[in-house]
């Protein structure tokens, strides 16, 4: 039968596959999919970048920011009963 989730092979050529690697190699670097589609024969495509992740104070920041949300929706929704 199908076996729907079986592992694929990712088709890159060696040099491009050599170059994500060496990048997911270096310490902070990660690899992600930033696009996913399907093309006309209906086979998945999917759009790789490299990232870095977010320093401390980034954190720190993103998250006051969405502790404030969520108590500006709390307020909201408590008013609006």
């Amino acid at each position: 039968g199908h076996e729907a989730t079986r592992r694929r092979k990712l088709l890159l050529h060696k040099r491009e596959i050599r170059k994500l690697y060496k990048a997911v190699s270096i310490k902070g670097q990660t690899l992600i999919p930033l696009k996913v589609y399907f093309n006309k024969r209906g086979i998945a495509k999917v759009m790789l970048g490299i990232c870095k992740g977010k320093h401390a104070h980034d954190k720190r920041d993103a998250t006051r920011k969405r502790d404030s949300e969520r108590e500006i929706r709390r307020e909201i929704s408590r008013y609006s009963k």
